[in-house]
């Protein structure tokens, strides 16, 4: 057997492991550990790459951004921020037909401006905002669906841990993606926001009317999310302008949220130790991950299965925007069972080098960063896709009443947004490009 059948033969060995709950991480440590075995021969190979996997995925300066943006996110949560946001959107358009959900997706959006993760933006937005939509009249299915869709707007709306991700495994530019990312999230946001205006007028019992509010406390609810613009245009508006480093900008991002945090009396001792442990949670989950995929993206690399199927591709004669479509559809089927990170780590080292070898009539830069916005928004859609979006376990976890199957038939409508929007991005790469020099 050839190496490039064993690196193909992996495949199916690496799925069946997670068809078994396997962790992801794990399960490609073990295919890329038992798969350098089989390809060397020698066991003393995958324990020498072992060693020096270890310390060239860890060592990485990029990598710091992880921790430091979750930190951010925790900090922004305990202090306030979050409902702060809400209740200032519900303020301006809460009292108009679907008003309550268009605030709590334009808070989502708000909160993923200074939260890398979809799943915290949808567990922060969900505790804020699903209350309130309960309270007036909002069905359980709309409710949840809204609440998980916004959410995904944590990882599409710059800072992004996934997009960090991204960036460091295609060897491209932090800031170029964040800049690249800002249009395609605010046009989610619209498209979310059409959805629910569309929603409650053909099914009008499913959705109350939020109260009126005078002008005076519309001022003054506007005028407490100042934390959350100062926070995002320094951290944002910093790494764009080249004051610092993305790494440089998520610690400050991290150290400003927590002194507004203090200052709103939501930091205190228990608080900070409560932060600093989820984050240590989180950053070792997402470590894991990167590290198996990086050994098993090394063993790829040996049996030459990622270069032989980009020149495969290539020798087709296949148009490049046929090849695109056929690998977003890859990603909208792996996203009904796999979570964004482990798709994104697992495929780009084989999906990437097949789109650079592609004419676009673009310059690499140009289709690498268009590339990773397309496969962000898929692998967005992913979450919020049955069987398994995570955003729709983690909302509907938080409304008992409401059976999943309301969830799933009411998120189909936000899910058909998100493709049109794929879509119109395929069609018109300028939306994702115009701002990159």
């Amino acid at each position: 057997m050839s190496n490039l059948e064993i690196g193909i033969l992996s495949f199916p060995a690496l799925l069946l492991m997670i068809f078994l709950r396997v962790p992801i991480g794990l399960a490609m440590f073990i295919t890329g550990y038992v798969g350098y075995w089989i390809v060397t021969g020698d066991t003393r190979m995958p324990m020498a790459r072992l060693k020096s996997a270890a310390y060239s995925t860890f060592a990485s300066e990029s990598l710091a951004v992880v921790p430091m943006f979750l930190l951010m996110g925790y900090f922004a949560t305990i202090g306030g921020m979050s409902r702060a946001l809400f209740k200032a959107a519900e303020a301006f358009v809460g009292h108009r037909k679907g008003g309550v959900g268009i605030a709590a997706v334009a808070s989502c959006a708000g909160f993923g401006s200074i939260c890398g993760s979809s799943l915290a933006t949808a567990a922060t937005m969900g505790r804020v905002a699903l209350p309130e939509l309960k309270q007036f009249g909002y069905h359980g299915g709309i409710a949840t669906a809204l609440l998980a869709a916004g959410g995904t707007l944590g990882i599409l709306i710059p800072p992004s841990i996934v997009l960090v991700i991204y960036a460091i495994l295609a060897e491209q530019n932090i800031a170029k993606l964040f800049l690249a990312a800002f249009a395609p999230g605010v046009l989610a946001a619209i498209g979310y926001m059409i959805v629910i205006s569309i929603y409650v007028r053909l099914y009008p019992e499913r959705a109350g009317i939020g109260e009126r509010v005078p002008w005076g406390d519309r001022v003054r609810l506007l005028i407490r999310i100042w934390p959350v613009i100062l926070v995002f245009l320094a951290v944002v508006g910093g790494i764009y302008g080249g004051v610092f480093t993305p790494t440089e900008g998520a610690a400050i991002g991290a150290l400003g949220t927590g002194l507004i945090a203090l200052a709103n009396g939501g930091l205190n001792l228990r608080t900070m130790l409560d932060s600093f442990t989820s984050t240590a949670r989180s950053t070792a989950m997402i470590f894991f991950i990167v590290f198996g995929a990086a050994f098993y993206n090394s063993f790829l690399a040996l049996t030459q299965v990622p270069q032989t199927l980009s020149e495969w591709v290539g020798s087709l004669g296949i148009p490049p925007i046929a090849v695109l479509v056929l690998i977003l559809a890859i990603y909208l089927v792996l996203g009904c069972v796999m979570d964004s990170l482990s798709m994104i780590l697992l495929t780009i080292p084989i999906f990437f080098p097949m789109m650079m070898a592609l004419d676009f009539g673009m310059s690499d830069e140009h289709v690498a960063i268009w590339f990773g916005i397309l496969v962000l928004i898929v692998v967005e859609t992913g979450l919020i896709t049955p069987p398994v979006g995570m955003n729709l376990f983690i909302i509907n976890a938080m409304d008992r009443t409401t059976p999943m199957l309301e969830t799933y038939k009411a998120v189909a409508w936000f899910v058909l947004s998100d493709l049109i929007r794929v879509g119109i991005l395929v069609a018109f790469p300028a939306i994702t490009l115009f701002l990159i020099p």
